[in-house]
């Protein structure tokens, strides 16, 4: 009894304002800018809108459930998603190939996934890839919403000037940005201002429940090969990679197998209701798993907080993408830039402050260089590209860390 009330105490403790604040940064971030890219896909591929609501309900509400089920059971912040740089590859396939035939691939997809997690072929991917060069990745995934701080102030002076003001100020004077942290300032400042000058019309919004649909996949070769490696590396190589690599370098020890086993059984879950491939998402990952989101072992919190209005935004998508359109892409812009800032700065504090410098260098231009090869986009391409000048120029680098390696075995052996 003791032991229950112990975990049902820590489960209702340490529930912090910036906590639940990042949970909505992470959820207005992943139904704003990446649900904008499944709607272009849509109108590329030519789908009706009740497959496009479809697609919308299966991502969002297998996301969230999977990132409450997720994070809840391994007490860590884990954001799971769909594959952004997939909904793009999906928009190019849509226009020679059918719906359905796409749908088999995402199955073959998803497959390919679970064989991937059983086999623990995983862990050796990952542990393949030096820590640096993989934030160096990440670093460059991220330096965009850095850059789009300052660009969206110069869209909309006003607004996002006096956002990221707020954001300054509460930063600046500690002691206030005690009692309103700043992302939460920002906010109120944001969407006050944002009210005054163009009220939101909820009205026009008809609020019922989304209704999914069910769909029978065909296989078509053509498609599956077209579509099936691309989705499977930016799933494990680009989506999967940044977020496991957020979490590790936080201190968590995240589980990589598991991880990669959720998205093949989310993505395979997706794929019958019309949605494409479930991954970890990098950047609500972390958001929600800043150091302000409170104590390690609390900030999975921020995870539920995102995870249930995922679920709710894929129960009422009608009526919500209604509102969501409505808010510039600027200010979302701006507020996940702002949610990001910490985060960017350890990651790329992270990528050269130590050994493979040179591969760590690389890797972080190849992935802002936006170059795409073969259909697949250039973060796996910095990793690729990055280990490989590594290994020719920082050979002693990679002795050393094989040197680490065989001590810590030696010591937990």
């Amino acid at each position: 009894m003791k032991n229950v009330h112990l975990q049902s105490e820590s489960f209702f403790s340490n529930w912090t304002i910036q906590g639940l604040v990042n949970g909505f940064i992470a959820w207005l971030f992943g139904v704003t800018g990446p649900l904008l890219i499944v709607l272009n896909s849509a109108e590329i591929g030519g789908l009706s809108d009740s497959i496009t609501t479809s697609w919308i309900f299966a991502i969002y509400v297998v996301g969230g459930l999977s990132t409450i089920g997720l994070s809840v059971y391994y007490k860590q912040p884990i954001a799971v998603a769909f594959s952004i740089p997939g909904a793009v590859l999906v928009g190019t396939t849509l226009l020679n190939h059918s719906f359905t035939d796409v749908l088999g691939a995402y199955v073959i997809t998803s497959i390919l996934l679970l064989l991937i997690a059983v086999t623990k072929s995983t862990s050796l991917f990952m542990n393949a890839i030096p820590l640096p060069i993989m934030m160096a990745m990440v670093s460059g995934v991220l330096l965009p919403f850095g850059l789009n701080i300052f660009m969206s102030v110069l869209e909309v002076p006003l607004i996002n000037g006096a956002t990221l003001i707020v954001f300054l100020l509460l930063t600046f004077y500690k002691a206030l940005g005690r009692f309103i942290p700043p992302i939460l300032g920002a906010i109120v400042v944001a969407f006050i201002l944002l009210s005054i000058e163009r009220p939101i019309k909820v009205e026009s919004n008809s609020f019922a429940l989304s209704t999914p649909e069910w769909f029978l996949p065909t296989f078509n070769i053509s498609t599956i090969s077209e579509l099936t490696i691309p989705l499977l590396v930016t799933v494990i190589a680009i989506q999967n990679a940044q977020g496991i690599t957020i979490l590790n370098s936080i201190g968590y020890k995240s589980p990589v197998n598991a991880l990669t086993t959720w998205s093949g059984l989310g993505s395979l879950v997706n794929s019958f209701f019309g949605g494409h491939s479930a991954c970890i998402a990098g950047p609500m990952t972390g958001i929600i798993a800043d150091k302000t989101s409170g104590p390690l072992h609390h900030r999975y919190k921020s995870a539920i907080v995102m995870g249930l209005l995922w679920v709710l935004f894929g129960l009422f998508a009608g009526f919500v993408m209604g509102i969501v359109r409505e808010i510039p892409i600027s200010l979302i812009q701006l507020l996940a830039g702002l949610a990001l800032l910490m985060v960017l700065k350890n990651c790329i504090a992270a990528s050269f402050s130590s050994k493979f410098q040179i591969g760590a260098l690389f890797s972080f231009m190849i992935t802002l260089s936006d170059f795409t090869l073969f259909n697949i986009g250039s973060p796996f391409w910095g990793l690729v590209f990055g280990t490989c000048l590594s290994f020719v120029f920082e050979k002693e680098d990679f002795k050393k860390e094989k040197l680490i390696t065989e001590e810590k075995k030696s010591l937990t052996s």
